[in-house]
């Protein structure tokens, strides 16, 4: 398939990777992506189908409205499962609101959880997070809560009934790729829901290295949607993600602490 002049890749159709599961449905791709920022609706099409992605976030602000944001008519509701953001909320309340505006004006029941009372560095308010993703999960919505890498408050929204957790490897749109790593290595090993990786990824080799520290998928926005071709940024966070995963099924080896010589080292000196 050739989009905007430049051919597409992907890595063989031969490789079979169990696809993740949240909330009973399965997708093949682990590649997230948000729909802001972008161009033109046209753009934001190429993307989305370049990236291969099979979940869309969505602002609130663009479904729940008589007029809604006219980049939503490139999205394809049929091909892709389009989850709406709390963005904007700044409590609980606030967040719990525009969730159910949401569902009254789409049917849409699957809620990216956000709330980031902080104007700055937008980081989540955990507690707050915490009391709405009760609120929603007890009101049968499928909740995703965006929050910081707190291992403790993950297990908490695990336990609350949250169909995954999403914690944050740097600042929203700081593009300084995963700074929490060793909270993220842990949410990993105590979460029995998926991890998705979420906020300031900004090169595909920060999609890859959260697959490769345990995450099951990442979500990613910015980085896609301002790049000078976003087209082909998609298409490279799908190579990284796809090539992550693959290797990964592979069968990494382990690390070592000293030198392992690839090649024999003796034998042929003494002949």
């Amino acid at each position: 398939m050739t989009v905007i002049g430049w051919k597409l890749y992907r890595l063989s159709e031969e490789v079979d990777v169990a696809p993740l599961v949240i909330a009973g449905k399965k997708f093949r791709s682990r590649l997230f992506v948000g729909t802001g920022k972008y161009p033109s609706p046209a753009v934001l099409a190429a993307a989305l189908e370049a990236s291969g992605t099979e979940l869309v976030t969505v602002a609130l602000r663009r479904i729940s409205f008589d007029e809604p944001d006219p980049t939503l008519s490139a999205i394809d509701f049929q091909k892709y499962l389009v989850v709406p953001n709390t963005s904007g909320a700044k409590t609980a309340d606030e967040a719990v609101r525009l969730a159910r505006l949401a569902r009254a004006a789409s049917g849409l029941t699957w809620i990216k959880l956000e709330v980031t009372p902080d104007p700055v560095y937008l980081l989540p308010d955990p507690a707050e997070t915490l009391k709405a993703a009760e609120i929603l999960v007890h009101e049968g919505f499928t909740v995703l809560p965006y929050i910081h890498a707190d291992p403790t408050l993950a297990k908490r929204l695990e336990d609350v009934g949250c169909a995954a957790v999403m914690p944050l490897g740097s600042p929203i749109g700081s593009a300084r790729g995963i700074k929490t790593e060793e909270f993220v290595k842990i949410i990993v090993q105590q979460a029995s829901v998926p991890v998705v990786v979420d906020a300031g990824l900004g090169l595909p080799s920060h999609a890859a290295q959260a697959l490769e520290l345990g995450a099951d998928a990442v979500l990613v926005n910015t980085a896609i949607a301002v790049a000078r071709d976003p087209v082909r940024m998609a298409h490279a966070f799908r190579l990284a993600v796809e090539s992550a995963e693959a290797a990964l099924d592979a069968g990494p080896i382990e690390q070592q602490d000293r030198a392992v010589a690839s090649s024999p080292l003796t034998g042929f000196l003494d002949s």
